[in-house]
């Protein structure tokens, strides 16, 4: 089935808000302007608003023309990153150092769309919950979904069931991605210090080389996915960071590491941590340096509830041109998680077409795909729709 006609009526709008909103980008609980702009809209479809849920936070909510106890959430990201943009249209970023290179844009207008349409039909039972994230990208216990839920969202606002969903590059326009359990990783941060003496590079035997102690450490965290964690399970450990040295003859008193660890099982999580600790303790002793680790988990693993997939996977039908129901799980995080492990609900990825020439997340020269716009929109007042229809 197609695209809801009243929405494909309004695409050109749609494409003019998403375009307002990328050019007006603003980071993590910095989107003052962007949260006036969703919250101006959903009181200008008669929706009940209350702003400053989790920071900048903004939640509507709408009741359908049938009286019942059932309450759907549908949940939208509003922040940008700190990227300087690189394209030259005339919709790019007027804020230096910051774009929409996540799409965070689209996914705000497509639930725009959707409370639009469903405030104007109220073609469904109960209610439903319209949530409006600040800083998802911030991520961990500091990000939007975590301090939501902190902040008392789900007693606030109750819902039964919670959705989202991501643009995704590389997967064509009218294509929609969803299976039931892990989907997206868990991710976790690490940071090593290793410290001793500084001294002369010509004289190493007079301290501990920190250096030569980060190139061990590198190389042997790599033992931990291939020889400490069951074969059949996922773990990517990485290092992202190495930081030490001034001088070119200087072997210098502190080196430090950071890196993330992505995991599906609980079990592949829960080792990775004595694993690096085990590992650079056993280093420090044989170079002789201090280290000093410090581990964070961040995200929870991204896990979709079964009832929940499956609603997920008939309102896509009812929309989309192309369901995939068993898409390959991602190492990536989105801290929608959070929410999750709090309601049962379902999390999919809304095809965003060719990702060649840069268009690819997190990249200056990305956009979103306005084309998928009435899709996103669609699948969301569906969801609705359908859900609250069904005999329960």
């Amino acid at each position: 089935m197609p695209i809801i006609n009243r929405i494909a009526d309004f695409h050109d709008e749609m494409t003019q808000w998403r375009h307002h909103l990328h050019a007006n980008p603003e980071l993590s609980y910095q989107e003052y302007e962007t949260a006036r702009f969703v919250a101006e809209k959903l009181r200008s479809y008669g929706i009940d608003v209350t702003e400053n849920i989790g920071g900048t936070g903004v939640v509507g909510i709408l009741y359908g023309n049938r009286k019942s106890a059932r309450s759907i959430g549908l949940r939208a990201d509003m922040d940008a990153l700190a990227i300087e943009e690189r394209n030259d249209f005339i919709h790019r970023s007027v804020n230096k150092g910051v774009m929409h290179a996540c799409g965070h844009d689209g996914h705000t207008t497509m639930l725009l769309g959707a409370a639009r349409y469903l405030a104007e039909t109220r073609n469904f039972e109960g209610r439903v919950v319209f949530i409006f994230q600040p800083a998802e990208e911030m991520g961990g216990n500091d990000g939007g979904a975590a301090r939501m839920i902190s902040e008392g969202l789900f007693e606030k606002f109750h819902c039964d069931e919670i959705y989202g969903l991501h643009n995704w590059p590389g997967m064509s326009i009218g294509t929609f991605a969803v299976k039931a359990g892990p989907m997206m990783a868990s991710g976790d941060s690490f940071e090593i210090v290793i410290s001793s003496t500084g001294m002369h590079a010509a004289q190493p035997q007079k301290g501990v080389d920190v250096v030569l102690t980060a190139g061990h450490i590198l190389v042997a965290l790599q033992q931990i996915s291939a020889r400490n964690i069951d074969p059949l399970d996922a773990l990517v450990v990485s290092a992202t960071q190495i930081h030490g040295g001034d001088a070119y003859n200087v072997l210098p008193n502190e080196v430090t590491i950071r890196g993330t660890v992505r995991a599906f099982s609980p079990q592949a999580r829960s080792a990775a941590e004595p694993a690096i600790r085990r590992i650079v303790g056993g280093i420090a002793t044989s170079t002789g340096a201090d280290c000093q680790v410090s581990y964070t988990q961040q995200y929870p693993t991204l896990v979709n509830s079964q009832s929940a997939a499956e609603t997920a996977e008939a309102a896509g039908s009812s929309v989309f041109n192309k369901v995939e129901t068993n898409p390959p799980q991602t190492m990536i995080v989105e801290d929608f998680a959070f929410m999750l492990e709090d309601r049962p609900g379902c999390y999919g990825w809304i095809g965003n077409g060719p990702d060649d020439n840069g268009r690819i997340l997190h990249s200056a020269w990305f956009d979103f795909n306005d084309e998928a716009l009435p899709y996103g929109a669609s699948y969301f007042a569906s969801l609705a729709e359908a859900r609250h229809n069904q005999i329960l």
